[in-house]
Order: structure tokens, then sequence, then C-alpha cells
């Protein structure tokens, strides 16, 4: 994001070995733009409150890295958090020399100074990191939270769409309006399934003709459906994409059955697929956490990614099969099958996705669950999409994965987790977990 603002805070005091604190900050410097070339960063040390004050006084980070280049006591934390109520990184540093001789930088007390400041102003969200710059686990923490606090920052304003209510028992995806604002700063845009079949339905044949070759070039098999439910579904895919388009929508859960079978005569699956493919995140089923996990699957992976139901585990192969009716992006399929279309495979009425994924190295699996008291929980597991065939109708991808999967199944089954979950290409648990920490949430990781 173009507006997202990280700023580096390097505080100190002018008694300890000032040679080896400008050594370690001009080294941080040049790791931190290593990571983001706009991090906002001071010309020298920050020796002093008034130095400090002076230099985030005209500043609105999105994400702050406080280092303690030597010993720093508790007023530097103070007036930072009195004055920002951003996301922060707190970073300490090794000693440069033990050699029996003089304490150079006394870092780490620093760390317990700020961190103590922080939790009696009541703030127990910050993350924490030890090592010098060049540190691998450094370089990883400090991206996992740039990354995070990109994540966050982007939710402010973010639209969610909801196309109808959740069906019968899966309420677990229902919008709590409020809620969603108030933690998240998102807006609910709100439509019935039957304005949005009516929408559809008012366009000409001429009129869905660019939505019907959109489709034909994402997938394999299109004109295999019938000519009416072929019509149909270029109508909806128009009518979806306008609608998203008109509202500024970034996130959308749609209800799917039985409205789309019985009403229209036409499943919307393969729509919800074309529009991840263009950059939407949809969820069927109304699930609009399940859709929400799919956006920040999305904004992490830069690539379209798989919602459904965990459905097959192999202790043998230590494997977990995700599955749906056939709403997956046309992209994540295989390459020797392409994104072939079917039907659905309950109501036997097309077009929806009939496909195996493609294998990936890296894969992690999340979902922004909630608790029964309305607070907000993540479901974190990483693994390895596997080269396997489309394992039921409809669309599935097989996840081996890195925790023993028995265990990570009954544990989140026990645990109460809702049945939808999201996989997303890349490794991902520790900017997950950071993003969780930032927002206050308990983060489950398997």
């Amino acid at each position: 994001m173009k507006d997202f603002t990280p700023v580096y805070i390097p505080v100190g005091v002018p008694t300890f070995h000032l040679e080896s604190a400008k050594d370690l900050f001009e080294r941080s410097v040049k790791a931190l733009r290593s990571i983001d070339p706009d991090f906002t960063v001071p010309d020298d040390m920050l020796l002093s409150v008034d130095a400090m004050s002076e230099y985030i006084s005209d500043l609105c980070p999105d994400l702050i890295v406080f280092q303690d280049l030597t010993f720093a006591n508790a007023a530097y934390m103070t007036e930072v958090v009195s004055r920002f109520d951003c996301p922060v990184l707190l970073w300490t540093l090794r000693e440069p020399v033990i050699d029996g001789t003089r304490l150079r930088l006394n870092s780490l007390t620093g760390a317990y100074s700020a961190a103590n400041a922080m939790r009696l102003t009541g703030r127990t969200d910050f993350e924490y990191v030890f090592g010098s710059p060049e540190e691998d686990a450094v370089i990883s923490k400090i991206k996992a939270c740039v990354k995070a606090a990109e994540i966050m920052k982007a939710m402010q304003g973010l639209r969610l769409a909801t196309v109808g209510e959740p069906p019968q028992g899966f309420d677990f995806g229902r919008a709590h309006v409020s809620k969603l604002r108030e933690v998240f700063g998102a807006e609910i845009v709100s439509v019935s399934v039957s304005d949005m079949i009516e929408r559809a339905k008012s366009y000409t044949d001429e009129e869905s003709e660019p939505y019907m070759d959109r489709s034909r070039e994402l997938t394999s098999g299109l004109d295999r459906t019938p000519e009416k439910n072929l019509k149909d579904h270029a109508r909806l895919y128009k009518a979806y994409s306008e609608f998203v388009r008109e509202n500024s929508i970034g996130v959308l859960a749609s209800r799917c059955w039985p409205d789309y079978f019985t009403e229209y005569g036409t499943p919307v699956c393969a729509v919800l697929s074309m529009l991840n493919d263009d950059g939407t995140a949809a969820a069927c089923e109304a699930d609009v956490y399940g859709a929400l996990s799919m956006w920040t699957g999305m904004k992490l992976s830069s690539s379209p990614v798989f919602f459904g139901d965990p459905v097959s585990l192999d202790e043998e192969e230590n494997t977990l099969t995700f599955w749906h009716c056939g709403t997956a992006a046309c992209t994540l399929a295989r390459k020797d099958t392409g994104a072939v279309v079917g039907v659905h495979p309950n109501r036997k009425i097309g077009p929806a996705m009939d496909f195996g994924c493609e294998a990936f190295p890296e894969a992690t699996i999340f979902r922004i669950g909630r608790e029964p008291d309305g607070s907000y929980r993540f479901f974190i597991l990483e693994g390895e999409a596997l080269d396997k065939p489309k394992q039921f109708t409809g669309t599935s991808i097989v996840i081996k994965t890195t925790a023993p999967v028995r265990e990570a199944v009954e544990t989140s089954v026990l645990d109460g987790f809702e049945p939808h979950f999201v996989v997303m290409k890349g490794h991902h648990a520790e900017t997950l977990k950071a993003l969780a920490k930032m927002f206050g949430f308990k983060a489950f990781v398997y």
C-alpha cells in the first residue's frame, strides 16, 4: 500500500558506548530499508526523550519498530504509547562485545523497561524480537510484522458484501455488522438474492457476451453446459461483477443453495469462481468470515485462494483434503486438466467447477473464527499442496500438513472451529500470528 507508513524509533542514552550504538543504528536502517524502502528513519540516534519527541511529533505511523540501541528508561516508550495506538514491534540488540570490561549497550534491559511501560498502560498487543540486524530470525520477524500491519491498515474501510443470508445451520458465517466495523474497520453492503436475480434477468444476451467470453477464456469444457444455463451464468456473472464495481466491494459472501437452483435454475458456483480470479474474495454459503479469511490469504499470497470443507484425512500420508461444490478460482486448477466445468454434485445443474488443484510446495490453512463471547480467533496450520487429481465431484486440494494431521484435526474439532477453511500459497504462520497479536486475537497454531 502506498500510504502505509512504517516508522523506526531508535532510542538510547549518551552514557553508553555510542560508537557501537551508531554502528548498529546504521546497520538497522539498512536492514529496515531492505524490507520496505519507505521506512521512516531519523537522521541520527535519538538519545533523549526530547529528541525522540521532536522526531515523532509530525508522524502518523501504521507500524512502529521501537529499538533500544542502548538502555533507555520507561519514559521513552510511555511517550510513544501516549501518542500512538498503532502496532509496535519492540527490537533489542545483542551485546557487541563480552570481554570482562565495559557493558557497551545494555539493550536487553531496555526491552524489559519498554515492555513493562506498555503493559502498565494496558498495551499487550505488541511484538518483540531480539538479535542483530543481519540475523535471519530478526529479518523474518520484521517482515512478518510489516506485512501484518499492512493488512491491518488495508482492512480499514474495506467493503464487504453479503448476498442473501446463510442457509439454515450456517450461522457461523453470518455478518455481525457493528463488530466488523469496530474490530476490522470494515463496512457491510447487503443485497438480497432475489434482487440479484432480477438484476441478472434484466440483461440481454448481447450485454452479457463479454462475461461469456471471459468464462470461456478461463475454463475448459464450458460449452458442454446447456445453452440456457450458459446464458444465465453470463447474466449472473455480469450482475455480480457490476454490483462489485458499483459498490467498491473487496470481499463478497453469497448465499448459493437452494435459491439459485430453485428460483433461478442456474448455480452461482462458477460466478464466484470467476470473481476470485478477477480479484474479489468471494465465498459461498454466505460465510462472511470465510470470505474475509480469503481476502487475507489473497493479500498474503498475491494469488487466489481455495475455500472449502475439510472432508478426508489420511494418517499414512499425513494429508487433509479440502473440497467444495465448485467455486475454486480457475487459476488454481491443475495445468494438465485446466479449470474443468461440470455440474453441481448434489443438484446436477451447471456450470460449476470440477477439478483438482495444482501442487505448490508451501501452503497455509487459515480461518478467522469467532468465540462464543463474540471475540475473534485465528486457525493456522502450515503444510504442502500435493500433486493429486480431483478427489470428488467439485473442486479439491490435498494438503500434507507439517503437524501430525490426525492430532491437528482432533484438536481443532474439540476447539470448535467452523467447518470452512482457506488454503493459500506460501507459509504465512508468522505473519498471521503477528496479525492476531496486533488485533488482540488468540492464534490457534496447529
